[in-house]
């Protein structure tokens, strides 16, 4: 797959800590779809977009070795969610590539994200002025699908430690945050796996996009 990438270099972070509670434990980001993981999906789709990958999960690493990726942990504690995870990223984006001002975060469960995802959340938030961008599918908006400054995470750092702020919408609103469009048909680009109604699915979305391309 190949696919144009952002119009500013753009480091591509993976929340892939999420753990499958309602399907019997494990990473839901190595739960296979279509005999794959969600992940090798998300990294085939996320890599051509990015100037480099990286993955956000606590406990063991080594579960990820076989993607031969960073695998970076929060070090906001007690499972945080998703804002501890970004976090992460922007602080070890500010320290390995200071050549990158830019992050694309996207959750690890994800199968079927968008081959211009990035492209077009540069753009709106180029056309709107921000420097926060995130998903919008439908009626549903996706914070955890967002683009992200690196000069934002001393402020996220704040919102996290001094003030015990959690909820990534009422953090984003404080800078404001532009918004990209997808349609929601024939399937839903963000669409989650988190149920074992989700993933069969998701098994049924993957054959549908295999048979018609």
């Amino acid at each position: 797959m190949r696919v144009a990438k952002s119009v500013a270099p753009t480091l591509g972070l993976v929340l892939a800590g999420g753990l499958a509670r309602r399907m019997g434990g494990g990473d839901k980001a190595l739960i296979e779809i279509g005999g794959r993981a969600i992940l090798d999906r998300v990294l085939e789709t996320l890599t051509p977009q990015c100037d480099g990958i990286i993955l956000n999960a606590n406990g063991d690493p080594q579960r990820f070795a076989r993607f031969g990726l960073p695998v970076v942990s929060d070090d906001i504690p007690d499972f945080a969610g998703p804002l501890a995870g970004i976090l992460a990223g922007l602080d070890w984006l500010a320290v390995h590539r200071p050549d990158v001002e830019w992050m694309v975060s996207v959750p690890g469960d994800c199968p079927f994200l968008p081959i211009d995802l990035v492209q077009r959340l540069h753009a709106v938030r180029e056309q709107e002025g921000t420097k926060l961008a995130c998903a919008r599918s439908g009626d549903w908006r996706h914070p955890v699908v967002g683009l992200w400054n690196v000069a934002l995470r001393d402020d996220l750092r704040h919102a996290l430690v001094d003030e015990d702020l959690h909820k990534i919408e009422v953090w984003t609103a404080r800078h404001g945050v532009a918004i990209a469009e997808w349609p929601d048909t024939p399937f839903d680009p963000f669409f989650n796996v988190n149920t074992p109604e989700d993933r069969a699915r998701a098994n049924e979305i993957a054959r549908e996009l295999q048979v018609f391309g």
